[in-house]
């Protein structure tokens, strides 16, 4: 197995233990959001903790550096405490979907804050990926789930924001076990309030299952980070989109739940976007390529 095949295997496992925390976040029943993102975070910190204390790296940030980190981690609590209002609130493969609009925001999100550029293709791969949210959200005011779904496409949004400044911290020379300790240690905190003040008692059950999402998102952090360790995202970025099925399969074993029509064509225009993004990246749309490439 080469390099780039470890990265679609780790990525692909890091979207099924997103798609199973979103699922655990469901079964976890009816708690605040911010009290699942608490315990969510919780887990992943500890995960990292163990990590820094075991390769104890040399943590020295500069305060660009440092100001990126807080902006990530501020992002990255929004679009999780957004999410996890999603996925109570809509079919589980809709909350996952809007929350899987992040990597074209990044796109962005780094036009505007590492000046990064965009050719015509990427605009067009925006413009119709928002198409593609369109057919999901269906913002037509008649429908009860617009307010939920405007939330998860916020958590997108977010999402977007967080993943650039990781991009920039990673630039920077920032390690990833730091940020993601740092960025659970912050989500942590901020919840930790409205969990003193509004704590909703939970069950044995609910406490398990909290802690499986929390088990769960940490196995989906780390192996992403993994992933990008071993392919550049150009390569294997588009496999993160494998969480749509997971998550549609889940849904339907457990929930029952069945996605509509609209649903499906919003799915499966995201899902050719993100797949001709990454043919584009990878030279196929350019006949020299096809003409000489190897078998």
């Amino acid at each position: 197995m080469n390099q780039r095949h470890k990265g679609i295997v780790c990525i692909i496992m890091s979207s099924f233990s997103f798609a199973l925390m979103n699922l655990f976040v469901r079964l976890s029943g009816d708690l605040p959001s911010i009290q699942k993102s608490f315990f969510r975070n919780l887990v992943a910190m500890l995960f990292a903790l163990l990590i820094l204390l075991k390769e104890k790296p040399n943590v020295s940030l500069d305060r660009q550096s440092k100001r990126y980190l807080l902006y990530r981690s501020l992002f990255g609590t929004l679009g999780i405490l957004c999410n996890f209002y999603a996925v109570d609130h809509l079919v589980l493969s809709d909350a996952s979907l809007l929350n899987k609009m992040s990597p074209f925001f990044a796109v962005l999100f780094g036009i505007l804050i590492l000046k990064e550029k965009i050719n015509l293709f990427q605009f067009t791969s925006i413009i119709t990926a928002f198409i593609g949210v369109l057919f999901v959200v269906r913002p037509t005011g008649l429908s009860m789930d617009l307010f939920p779904a405007l939330i998860g496409l916020l958590g997108g949004i977010c999402a977007g924001a967080a993943y650039t400044y990781v991009r920039a911290m990673g630039q920077r020379g920032v390690q990833g076990p730091f940020i993601v300790f740092f960025f659970s240690a912050f989500s942590c905190l901020v919840t930790l309030p409205y969990l003193i003040f509004h704590y909703h008692s939970m069950n044995i059950n609910q406490t398990i299952i909290l802690l499986l999402a929390g088990l769960s998102a940490a196995g989906g952090q780390f192996g992403i980070t993994a992933a990008y360790c071993y392919a550049p995202a150009r390569e294997i970025s588009v496999f993160d989109y494998s969480q749509i099925p997971f998550s549609a399969l889940l849904g339907y074993f457990v929930f029952g739940q069945v996605p509509d029509v609209f649903s499906w064509i919003g799915y499966l225009i995201i899902s050719c976007t993100a797949i001709a993004m990454f043919l584009y990246t990878n030279g196929y749309f350019h006949r020299k390529n096809i003409l000489h490439s190897k078998p």
